[in-house]
């Protein structure tokens, strides 16, 4: 099981929202990198990141915060947030990015994305609010079922789903479980956990479960969770 430590970003800080409301933003640092310094200290692999500007105006909106973080630490990193084009996708691949996260265009167009995923290390994000797929910063729904999304991805190259229950993200309420096993089952794929984690319980679940990782933010920005020895111990 993978621990993904997150950073969001927003006007070049590294924030946390609530249920994905840009209003409800509460800054973690101003310098972003040195916190993905201080994962990779902790013992993280892998680093998961959101341009959260990014996310709501369909392009790249922070990216000398994300060259700073690469630049500065040698963790994998996987970013999302404003990925629409294949253009998009080489200019981070060119910066060394290891994953691109694709939501918004993975919803709207799954043929595409499947086409992408044959040439590039593609993750697709299954945003979802009362089981329906939401879209464009989660500014939107799609009125599609977040199951049947992760079912068009069953026989593609894509690398890992990564699932939000954005009813539960930021809250930290504890994981949507069954939301999560859902997409894996309609999927066929890795799948990586994400929203809502609040204690060292839930990562035990994640891994009781078989889900191939999670994603941990405000319960390591709030202080609810030791990831230093989560690190170490799962």
């Amino acid at each position: 099981m993978i621990i993904f430590p997150a950073i969001d970003l927003k006007d070049g800080k590294a924030v946390r929202l609530t249920k994905g409301l840009m209003q409800s933003a509460k800054i973690y640092s101003d310098e972003p990198w040195e916190l993905a310094k201080n994962f990779e200290n902790m013992g993280a692999e892998w680093l998961h990141i959101v341009d959260l500007n990014g996310a709501f105006a369909g392009e790249p909106k922070n990216i000398e915060q994300i060259k700073k973080i690469r630049k500065n630490t040698n963790l994998k990193i996987q970013l999302g947030g404003g990925i629409r084009d294949e253009e998009t996708i080489k200019k981070y691949l060119d910066l060394g990015i290891n994953r691109l996260i694709l939501g918004s265009i993975a919803a709207r167009e799954p043929k595409k994305v499947i086409e992408l995923a044959d040439k590039y290390p593609i993750a697709v994000g299954i945003d979802a609010k009362d089981g329906f797929v939401a879209v464009e910063g989660w500014g939107k729904s799609e009125g599609v079922k977040a199951s049947e999304l992760a079912k068009m991805y069953e026989n593609s190259q894509i690398e890992c789903i990564i699932a939000t229950d954005i009813s539960k993200d930021g809250t930290l309420s504890g994981l949507n479980i069954d939301f999560i096993l859902d997409i894996m089952k309609a999927s066929k794929k890795n799948v990586i956990a994400s929203g809502g984690v609040a204690s060292e319980e839930d990562i035990k679940k994640v891994k009781e479960n078989g889900i191939y990782g999670v994603i941990i933010g405000k319960a390591f920005y709030e202080g609810k969770i030791d990831l230093e020895k989560i690190l170490k111990e799962y």
